[in-house]
């Protein structure tokens, strides 16, 4: 008898392997039904926590491990990959991602030397689709690169810390770049603190035409239209100031003009975190992790799920053809043709950038932020808007302004106006690019002529002082840290959260302080590791780890050349720092156990309160924020608290569970019941904030925004 036939069996599936569940998400949906897409979840080996995992005897070779908890992940992504016709290695498209990739072929035992890596700059269905046609070898040269930068920051931090930990306190912790961000941060304080003020004045004058219409600002400049008298005291000023108000007023010279403003190029990973931190007050880190999200994908309604923007971790600002073709098309479609420029516009990259990604810009112009809203989340649409605004306005034309200067005659004394209007708004139409620091607004100007005479109004004189150097924001930081070539697109958000979560580095607002710890490790670090904080060393460095990518060095023997000359560096230190102290911030609360005043930590997540009485008495506290409203139940503070997500929560300072709630307290009243009111924040953030009642029995609620509630 015959045997049946045996089952045909399936064609394997050909497995890609990216990061992250959302990238794998939105390019299964191009890949198809012959692509199986799964994610690493990150970085699968790693040098281990518990010691140096570098083997110095053994010319540097790193010893890498097994991430804890990544043991079942790993074995299911062997099992996909021993059932699959092909792999692809899909990671990010650099030196990290490539070295993922690295080590996902040595777990995977896919031979590194073949066509098993794809990268593509923007998660779309075309550039999906041409990098699977495309693939390569993994590049060892950017391996090398970024295991050059571990090892290197893995030796500095694990054998440079330990000595903090001895002399200073322990928990601390130094790294290649950032010892280096602190001391900026430090240094521009003690020029603060040099800062010498001094004194100086200026005189507005009030003017208008013969029939006292038209009246205009013109500021005092001295007796020669060419030279400023500085005016450095009160009696000088108010002595011009008498003479000034009985003058006679004729305009000397008149120039017209115009002047351009360009429009800013788009994006980098720099400018970027620049800009959401002046202009949506995001930190770095928050800036990253958005658009992390929106690179990867995100649910679009109608569309499944998308990803917005290009890579973002890039400093080069070359934009793809087809790009600036399809926004160019978009401007004269929406805005007229008189906002698209003769030649599309071409912005050049630094001479150190990079150039294997694009700027950072939409994947697609027709994804109007406006119209894709309702699928965002608050810190998505807003950063998606800032990207998608400033690669919209990079190509359209320059705005052109109408200028007036004018120099005006006042008996023996020459005052100056200027002001400018805007004949065409060209790029500004869309967007302005944001300042660190507040610049003085030139206003209007009306129409004056030469020896035209001139009515004199009013005056003013007012008294200033010179002002020290602003401290760094986290914007004004990245841009420092870029333009001396500290760090990488990649590294400039984890330095600063590092350095803050040390407690080397404070807030205060918007701008950055070196604490007493920062400024005291800042001293021992110049005083015994003076490469490690010097700049140009650092920025050298950074040169040499871009010489290995681009082939042109070989990885150990830079961390030989490195390796030499610091620990010699780290045997002297040793002999010669002796014990440092440092003084714990006292506070007003009183341990309640043994009665000393508590004092401020600094611990892994954040400072905590602790009795100086340690070992003998353990007690700590966390620092608990509260909010500017009472309990609605009891009256008593509200505490703001967090789950082990992360998420917001409130509870009532007596300890008890008078109150436990995800809704924040205010002080408002309920209009009808009189009872408190609470701020309801949507799930998710998706939809408006409402003002909700606390009383179980009243249904009042009301949008936020049209609030009439007191």
């Amino acid at each position: 008898m015959a045997k049946a036939a045996s089952k045909e069996t399936k064609p394997k599936k050909n497995l890609v392997i990216v990061e992250s569940p959302a990238k794998a998400k939105t390019i299964k949906k191009y890949l198809g039904s012959k692509y199986e897409v799964t994610a690493s979840m990150g970085h699968l080996r790693d040098l281990p926590k518990s010691q140096l995992g570098v083997d110095i005897e053994d010319d540097f070779e790193p010893k890498y491990i097994t991430i804890r908890g990544k043991g079942d992940l790993i074995a299911g992504l062997k099992k996909d990959a021993k059932n699959s016709a092909k792999i692809f290695l899909a990671t990010d498209p650099d030196r990290e991602g490539e070295a993922i990739s690295w080590h996902l072929a040595n777990l995977l035992g896919v031979d590194p030397d073949s066509d098993c890596r794809i990268t593509f700059n923007e998660i779309t269905k075309n550039a999906v689709k041409e990098a699977v046609t495309k693939p390569r070898a993994i590049d060892s040269d950017l391996v090398d690169a970024q295991q050059a930068r571990r090892v290197l920051d893995r030796i500095v931090g694990y054998q440079l810390s330990p000595l903090l930990w001895k002399k200073v306190k322990k928990g601390l912790s130094a790294g290649r770049v950032q010892s280096v961000a602190t001391k900026l941060i430090v240094d521009r304080e003690r020029e603060i603190e040099a800062f010498k003020e001094e004194e100086y004045w200026t005189i507005d004058v009030k003017l208008t035409n013969e029939k006292g219409k038209s009246p205009f600002v013109a500021k005092f400049y001295g007796k020669d239209s060419k030279k400023k008298m500085n005016l450095a005291d009160e009696k000088t000023t108010i002595q011009i100031a008498e003479k000034l108000k009985s003058a006679q007023y004729t305009v000397q010279s008149v120039t017209e003009g115009q002047k351009k403003r360009f429009p800013s190029p788009p994006f980098t990973t720099s400018t970027l975190q620049q800009e959401a931190a002046r202009k949506l007050g995001f930190t770095a880190k928050r800036t990253m992790a958005t658009a992390q999200q929106l690179y990867e994908g995100i649910d679009i309604k109608g569309s499944g799920s998308v990803g917005l923007i290009t890579y973002m971790r890039t400093d080069s600002l070359r934009i793809a053809n087809e790009a600036i073709s399809e926004c160019r098309g978009y401007i004269g479609s929406r805005f007229g043709e008189v906002y698209v420029p003769e030649k599309p516009k071409f912005y050049k990259s630094k001479r150190s950038a990079q150039d294997a990604h694009e700027a950072i810009r939409p994947t697609s112009i027709v994804y109007d932020p406006e119209k894709i809203k309702d699928s965002l989340k608050p810190d998505q649409y807003k950063l998606y808007k800032l990207i998608w605004n400033r690669f919209l306005a990079s190509q359209m034309p320059d705005a052109v302004f109408d200028t007036l200067q004018a120099d005006i005659k006042a008996d023996e004394y020459i005052l100056k106006a200027s002001g400018s209007t805007v004949r065409f708004d060209g790029f500004m139409a869309v967007y302005v690019e944001g300042k660190d620091f507040a610049e003085e607004k030139e206003g209007k100007m009306p129409k004056i002529e030469d020896r035209q005479s001139l009515l004199f109004k009013d005056i003013e004189t007012m008294q200033h002082f010179t002002q020290p150097p602003a401290r760094y924001t986290e914007a004004s930081l990245i841009k420092i840290m870029e333009e001396d070539g500290i760090g990488r697109p990649s590294t400039y958000a984890p330095t600063i959260t590092t350095i803050t979560s040390r407690g080397y580095v404070a807030r205060e607002g918007k701008t950055l302080y070196p604490t007493e710890l920062g400024t005291i490790v800042t001293e021992l670090m110049e005083e015994h590791f003076s490469d490690i904080v010097d700049v140009e060393f650092t920025a050298n460095m950074e040169e040499r780890l871009d010489c290995i990518e681009d082939g042109e060095k070989e990885w150990k023997q830079i961390i030989r050349e490195f390796y030499g000359p610091f620990s010699k560096t780290l045997a002297d230190a040793e002999e010669a720092i002796g014990k440092v102290e440092v003084q714990d911030e006292v506070s007003d609360v009183v341990c309640e156990k043994c009665g000393r005043m508590m004092v401020y930590k600094q611990g892994r997540f954040g400072k905590f309160l602790a009795c100086p009485g340690y070992p003998e008495c353990k007690n700590t506290k966390t620092i608990a924020e509260k909010v500017d409203a009472p309990c609605p139940k009891c009256g008593k503070a509200v505490e703001v608290r967090k789950s082990r997500k992360g998420v917001k929560y409130y509870t009532c300072e007596s300890g008890t569970d008078c109150l436990i709630s995800w809704d924040e307290p205010t002080k408002l009243k309920c209009p009808q019941c009189g009872g408190a009111i609470m701020k309801k924040r949507p799930f998710k953030g998706r939809g408006p904030i409402k003002y909700v009642c606390f009383n179980e029995n009243c249904n009042f609620e009301e949008l936020m925004s049209k609030s009439n509630l007191k």
